[in-house]
């Protein structure tokens, strides 16, 4: 029987949506290879990954699962669903099984995030008491999050943020799916959101085929060959 093409699922971040993808999709397509792109509720991060996995569970046969940023926390988790072949990190959160993004990130310095967040609530169902979105401060955007690319892009993505429920960084992550499925990572060199050697560290502590790239933290707009190709790698290797 000839071996069925995998799905690849791309999963953003924080601060973003699926329209951070849309320089990659394209690359896929053109492989003609099956692509998802699901829209992350970014309210919680085991609700977020429960989301993740129900999308992975109605997909027929093999999921490569991609994770940008915050969405690298999601699929650690996501990816332990049995149709998952492989994982592949952007500019990522390689969090450990019990691990919180906040005690990943607190083993290094902040990057330029930390001074650039902005928080406003909103009304939780079934509750008095309000949640807390965090977003980056639509001034800072640019140089944070998306230095490489085109500005005129970067300002319209400052201004359509969806974001991070604040509780989304204190949750513990509920398993590792890198113990047990192969992983490709990709480090964003110039990166003012996450800084780049939390994403070495978690990379390096979960075995992962790793590259870097001199890029912002939006490497999918900046450098999408280079992503389609790691994403490729990780069809071919896995």
């Amino acid at each position: 029987m000839p071996e069925i093409t995998p799905t690849v699922v791309l999963v953003h971040g924080a601060f973003a949506d699926a329209a951070s993808f849309a320089a990659v999709v394209p690359e896929l397509l053109a492989d003609h290879l099956p692509v998802v792109v699901p829209a992350v509720p970014n309210r919680s991060l085991t609700g977020d990954a429960a989301y993740i996995a129900s999308v992975i569970r109605q997909i027929d046969g093999p999921v490569i699962l991609v994770g940008h940023s915050y969405g690298g926390a999601v699929i650690t988790i996501a990816g332990a669903e049995p149709n998952v072949r492989a994982l592949v990190y952007l500019s990522a959160y390689a969090l450990d099984e019990g691990e919180s993004l906040g005690e990943l990130q607190g083993r290094f310095p902040d990057s330029a995030l930390a001074a650039g967040l902005v928080y406003k609530s909103y009304p939780v169902e079934g509750s008095d008491e309000p949640g807390t979105d965090v977003y980056v401060d639509v001034a800072k955007f640019p140089a944070i999050f998306a230095a490489d690319v085109d500005p005129d892009l970067a300002q319209v993505l400052a201004v359509g943020q969806r974001p991070l429920a604040g509780v989304a960084f204190t949750e513990k992550a509920t398993a590792a799916a890198w113990k047990t499925k192969p992983a490709w990572a990709s480090v964003a060199m110039n990166d003012h959101t996450i800084n780049p050697d939390v994403e070495r560290f978690g990379y390096k502590r979960a075995g992962m085929t790793t590259i870097e790239i001199d890029s912002s933290h939006l490497v999918m707009l900046s450098h999408p060959k280079e992503v389609a190709d790691l994403i490729r790698a990780a069809i071919v290797g896995s």
